[in-house]
Formats: C-alpha cells, structure tokens, sequence
C-alpha cells in the first residue's frame, strides 16, 4: 500500500511536490475523509502540508480533471458528489475489475497477509459496533487493497483508484443509515476462506457479491438523496 512521507523539497526529480499532494489527496478520498460538497482551501492545504501554494493548485486540478473535485473559480473548490446512476456506472465497472485484482493478487497472498487481512476485518467489525464510522471505512478500504495492491498489476490497481477516488467521498454516507447488512455471512469471511482455500472462482465470487450486498442499502439510500434535492429544487 502506498504511504506518502513528508515531501522532501530536494527529491523533486523523483516525485514533484504537486504529485505528493495529488497522491495524499487521493488517499484521503479513497478512505472516505473527503466527504460529498466539502470544500477545499488553497491555502489551508498548503498550510496543512508544508509547500507553496503551486503544487497544491496543480493536484487539484488533476483531480477536478478526473471528476473527484468541483471548481468554481473565485467561488469554491469542492469535493464533487456524484450522481445515482455514476454511482450505479462505476459500481458495474468495479463488480469486474475488482475481483480480476483479487484473483490475480492469489498466488501473492501468504498466511500473514490473510492473518493481516482478518485483523482488519475484525477492526472493521469493532468499529461499527462501537459507532466509529471513519474507522470503519478505513478498515474496509485498507482490507480491500491490502488484496488488490498485491495483484502486481499496476495499470489495474491504477483504474481502480481512479474509480475510488470518485466513488470513496459518497462511502461516507454508509453509516448509520445505509450501513451495509448481509443475509447470510458477511462477506468479507467468505474472500478470507477463500484465500485459505486458494480458489480463484470462489475468491471472484465473494468479491463481487461483496459489492453487491454491501451497497444495496447504499444506492437506496442515494436515491432517496437525490429525489429529495430534486423536490426542493421543484419548490417555488
């Protein structure tokens, strides 16, 4: 998994500062820390960071570029939140991408990393029992890529960020009141027997249904949203 050091103003050859803030700025949306409208500030961010205002003018572009942000000029800079059917789009686009990164992060996954893996689901499951919803989404996240970042497919486990960091800010809206529900058992303990199994087909399968019964309550609950905001917006 990536991790992002303090940005070393002599290692500019290696990685310009504007990718540094670009990449933290994408960890922070995948991870859900970023939320649907919230807005974002110049010149707090490059306080918050410790670099010029340049390179933090430079990610954000990149980003409202690929559809995460929103920029008004001279009115806001803004998390941009996506609509039902980009959601219902890009959940599709994952339901096959995601489980090709797991199936080919198989023959990569030892017992410690599926040791790792159960660690963090029980985190996952300590967090929403305890109500911390940030810590939550970022067990979730951290359990999905610890899988796909294993895949040793860069161009993929690139695509998927891609979606993420569209997709991640909308996660926060989860909990409590779309929090996922399972019929049987979670998910998450079907793709760790998997990996223990190692079948490839099963892993798939987990995966996808994953997507599938984790977002249900989701996508209701984003319709609900987005019927209400048209209805206000109806109103004279």
């Amino acid at each position: 998994m990536r991790e992002h050091a303090p940005p070393d103003p002599d290692a500019e050859d290696a990685e310009s500062l504007s990718q540094v803030v670009y990449n933290r700025l994408c960890d922070r949306l995948m991870r859900a820390e970023l939320r649907p409208h919230q807005r974002l500030k110049v010149r707090e961010l490059s306080r918050e960071m410790g670099m010029s205002e340049t390179p933090v003018r430079e990610a954000l572009f990149q980003l409202a570029h690929q559809g995460a942000l929103e920029i008004k000029p001279r009115y806001y800079i803004r998390v941009r939140r996506i609509s039902v059917s980009e959601y219902e789009d890009i959940r599709d686009i994952r339901m096959q991408l995601e489980p090709l990164a797991a199936e080919r992060a198989l023959p990569f996954i030892g017992d410690d990393d599926i040791c790792e893996m159960e660690r963090l689901h029980a985190q996952l499951l300590a967090a929403e029992a305890s109500g911390d919803w940030p810590g939550a989404l970022k067990a979730n996240f951290d359990f999905h890529f610890g899988l796909y970042y294993r895949s040793e497919m860069p161009s993929l486990v690139e695509m998927l960020e891609r979606l993420w960091i569209r997709v991640g800010p909308i996660l926060s809206e989860l909990y409590p009141e779309a929090a996922p529900s399972y019929g049987g058992r979670h998910q998450h303990e079907a793709v760790l027997d998997a990996l223990r199994s190692r079948s490839a087909y099963a892993l798939r399968e987990a995966i996808r249904m994953d997507l599938v019964e984790g977002g249900q309550k989701l996508r209701r609950h984003l319709k609900a949203v987005e019927v209400d905001a048209e209805n206000q917006g109806a109103k004279p």
